[in-house]
C-alpha cells in the first residue's frame, strides 16, 4: 500500500496516543511499526473493498438515472 510518509507517521502517532489514552500502554516504535503493518496487510483489504463496493453502488445507481433521463428525451415516432 503507498502511503506518504508523513500519513503513515501520522497514523502510527495515533496509534500510540490510543494505547496510552485508552488502555494506560505506551508502546515502542517497534511495536507500533508493526501494529501498523498487521493493519494494513490484515484490515487494509477490507476497507478498501468496501471502499470499491460501495463506489460501485453509486455508480449503478447514476447509471440507472442517467439512462431513464436519457429515455426521457426520446421522441415518439410516427409511423
Amino acid at each position: 500500500m503507498n502511503v506518504p510518509d508523513f500519513v503513515k507517521d501520522n497514523i502510527k502517532s495515533d496509534i500510540k496516543r490510543y494505547f496510552a489514552d485508552e488502555r494506560g500502554e505506551d508502546l515502542g516504535d517497534l511495536a507500533v511499526d508493526n501494529l501498523y503493518t498487521w493493519l494494513t496487510e490484515q484490515l487494509a483489504p477490507h476497507f478498501y473493498n468496501q471502499g470499491v463496493h460501495d463506489a460501485r453502488q453509486i455508480i449503478d445507481e447514476k447509471t440507472i438515472n442517467l439512462d431513464e433521463d436519457l429515455r426521457s428525451l426520446e421522441r415518439t415516432v410516427r409511423s
